[in-house]
Parts: structure tokens; sequence; C-alpha cells
């Protein structure tokens, strides 16, 4: 799609599939969330992901990023340091905040979850789907990378 293109009105069609996808990718998202992550909880699992997947960040950005209080996201943090998951470290720009980064503990089992979680959908899929409807969704999936290509450093994880 050009953004030079004039905006128009979205077709029935459009708009519908645009609802559809966005419901079902909240719901994939949920369900792959909720998998076990090996005694983690669901938002100390979701912060390692988001680690691995942004790099470091600070307790007050992950809270936004995660929709909680910075100080629910302290006890996650707190937690996480505990199981030798995260390392903090100050802030060379502002002493009163912390730079949070994955371990290298922290750096292996954010990649094991990412491939468990892999699996399961892998395996979702084929118990689900026969290979003509995993082909038609293959395709579905290379147009639907043309609304996000991938880009930057962290591009395609």
């Amino acid at each position: 799609m050009d953004s030079e293109t004039p905006a128009q009105t979205p077709s029935a069609a459009a708009r519908e599939a645009a609802r559809e996808l966005v419901e079902v990718l909240r719901r994939l998202r949920a369900r792959l969330r909720a998998l076990p992550s090996g005694g983690l909880t669901p938002t100390q699992s979701a912060v390692l992901i988001r680690l691995s997947k942004d790099g470091a960040s600070s307790t007050t950005v992950l809270a936004a990023a995660e929709g909680v209080r910075s100080q629910s996201m302290t006890a996650t943090l707190n937690a996480l340091d505990a199981a030798g998951l995260i390392a903090r470290a100050p802030d060379p720009e502002d002493g009163r905040r912390h730079i949070v980064t994955l371990s290298p503990v922290g750096k292996g089992k954010a990649e094991r979850d990412r491939l468990e979680r892999y699996a399961w959908l892998a395996r979702a899929m084929q118990e689900c789907y026969t290979p003509d409807q995993l082909h038609t969704i293959n395709e579905a999936l290379a147009l639907l990378a043309e609304l996000a290509p991938d880009e930057g450093p962290n591009a395609g994880r």
C-alpha cells in the first residue's frame, strides 16, 4: 500500500477482515502468553519476552508496556532478579533510574520459551488444519506481511 494514495473509505469486506484479524490475533496472543513458562507468571514471562525482543529498558517503560503500575513492575522485576534472569544497573543519564537487561540465564530462558511457544503453535496448527489449509494460511500470511514489513535489528523476532 502506497502512503501517497489518497485515503479511501474501506470496503465492508476490508473492515470485517480487519476486525476479525485483530480479534484472532488478540486471542492467539493471550493463548500464547498463558502457556506455562517454567514457573514464571504470565507477567514475568512477558517481561522476559519484551526484554529479549526490545533490549534494555526501565521499570517505567516496562510497566507502561505491560499495562501495570510501576510498583507492580518493581515486584515482577524483583522476582526475575532473584531468579537470576535479569540484571539492573544505574542509568548513566539519570541516577534515580535503573536500566534492566536480561542476564545470560535470562537470555537462554527467553529463547527456550520462544521456541516452546513456536512449537506449541506449530503442533496446534498441525492438529487443527489439513495440509491444504496450512498452505492457504501461509499464503494469507504472506499477504498480511506486506502490511508490516520486517525492519530494524530485531526484525522477524
